[in-house]
């Protein structure tokens, strides 16, 4: 009787230390905050014999975002003809998520001040615009405030 009850005591401390030496810590890609996106200046231009609006934007928390984040990125999809597209791209929607523009080659954290899309002279623009952060490694989108496109 002593036997069997030893053995199936080992039996069960086996089992448990197989199971818990199994399981393999998956490290969950680190969470960012969404980013804080305000309207910094609009531009007149030209271009091609039309005058257009550019409305320029800051992230206000840019610096929560590594830069590897927007590293070259050769083994993800290319950007068109770029492959050395970064990690993440940075899309400009208005309120009611129509895409306006996009950037697929940032650099650096740094360079989501200035991002920004332009409009013709002549369209009025959206009372509202956002910004999705897509990090193509990690499959984690972070999706911005409700920015104005007036001061």
């Amino acid at each position: 009787m002593r036997i069997s009850k030893a053995f199936t005591l080992l039996l069960a401390s086996l089992l448990f230390t197989v199971i818990a030496s199994s399981k393999t810590s998956h490290a969950n890609p680190p969470v960012f905050p969404n980013p804080v996106l305000y309207l910094s200046s609009t531009e007149p231009f030209s271009q091609g014999g039309k005058d257009y609006i550019r409305y320029v934007y800051d992230v206000d928390n840019k610096a929560a975002y590594p830069d590897a984040m927007f590293a070259p990125a050769p083994a993800l999809p290319p950007c068109g003809k770029n492959a050395n597209s970064s990690r993440t791209w940075v899309d400009f929607f208005d309120q009611s998520g129509k895409r306006l523009y996009g950037f697929c080659a940032l650099g650096k954290a740094g360079d989501l001040r200035g991002i920004w899309f332009a409009l013709e002279e002549s369209v009025v623009p959206p009372s509202w615009v956002y910004i999705e952060l897509n990090d193509r490694q990690t499959n984690t989108k972070y999706k911005s405030n409700l920015a104005d496109t007036v001061f």
